[in-house]
């Protein structure tokens, strides 16, 4: 089968071992980026389609008339039109799990480095001040401990339950909350009104939906304690950035630690990039990004190739 492999690059794919996807598919075409108008050109003769990125909107699909199989290289779907690819019988799958021990490791590198500020003391240590100190100790910053805090879960599938594995080893308390938009009370789960206000950590692991969008906002802000502290690893849209910026200033919320942004790259900017904002660590997207993470999705996207072509196809969307 003829594929073709849109953005390559997007996996960093440096130090990764491509060997699985060219065995399964000899005349599999690499491009290491594909712009907009390029994608209708580029997989008009295709059989199988591997994206991360690359839009692949009903229009393009259209003009892929040999087109059989979609695989993302990633678990969002939302740049396949999958009612387009459903009308012209194109399957398509996804990866899943692939990234879970380095997102739960980047939460709580996150969570760490708020509540221990490794970095300021570190700085200080750069900057001379603890050589000058008249005690053996240097103790300038605040200091929390995980053990005793109450961490609360939005959205509890795999990423969300491996963090809770992890808090409880660190002695915390775990907190999971409603689904946003579920109607009747869930077992084992606290409404997110009530969750708020009890929690001294809050993570975020749910998807962006319509009833997602904005989850975290200046009702949901103003229900938290002043010292606690957000981390959201899942997608930028789930908060309103430009209230949580405010919130940091104010001293509304002890801090935030963010892996995403509402728009990426952030080439117009974003409120969460100014500098005057104390208490924010943000990182480009990288949590997922381990090279075992990346080898990892590329033995699913392998998999998920070769269940198609016996067959039964795995991880399949809609």
């Amino acid at each position: 089968m003829l594929g073709v492999f849109l953005d390559r690059n997007s996996l960093h794919d440096h130090d990764l071992d491509f060997s699985e996807l060219d065995r399964l598919l000899p005349d599999l075409r690499y491009f290491q980026a594909t712009a907009p108008h390029e994608v209708a050109e580029r997989i008009a003769e295709a059989e199988v389609v591997i994206s991360n990125k690359v839009v692949l909107d009903a229009a393009a699909l259209q003009q892929a008339q040999r087109l059989q199989l979609i695989c993302v290289a990633a678990t969002g779907v939302n740049n396949v039109d999958l009612d387009a690819a459903a009308q012209r019988g194109i399957t398509v799958c996804n990866c899943r799990g692939y990234g879970t021990p380095a997102v739960v490791q980047h939460v709580f590198a996150l969570l760490l480095e708020l509540m221990t500020q490794l970095s300021a003391y570190r700085q200080a240590v750069r900057a001379g001040r603890w050589q000058r100190s008249s005690q053996f100790c240097l103790l300038d910053f605040p200091i929390r401990e995980l053990a005793g805090k109450t961490l609360g879960i939005i959205g509890y599938g795999e990423l969300g339950q491996g963090v809770a594995r992890v808090a409880e080893a660190f002695g915390m308390q775990v907190l999971i909350a409603q689904r946003p938009g579920a109607v009747e009370p869930e077992e084992g789960r606290v409404p997110l009104p009530m969750l708020l206000p009890q929690v001294d950590v809050l993570s975020l692991h749910c998807p962006l939906t319509p009833e997602t969008r904005g989850l975290i906002g200046a009702w949901e802000l103003a229900l938290m304690r002043r010292d606690a502290i957000l981390i959201n690893t899942a997608r930028g849209g789930l908060v309103d950035e430009t209230l949580l910026a405010a919130a940091l200033r104010q001293g509304a919320l002890g801090g935030a630690g963010v892996d995403v942004l509402s728009l990426e790259p952030p080439v117009d900017g974003n409120p969460l990039l100014a500098p005057d904002i104390p208490n924010l660590i943000v990182t480009p997207h990288s949590a997922w990004g381990s090279r075992e993470s990346r080898q990892r999705l590329l033995m699913q996207l392998a998999e998920n190739i070769q269940a198609y072509l016996e067959g039964e196809p795995l991880r399949v969307v809609g």
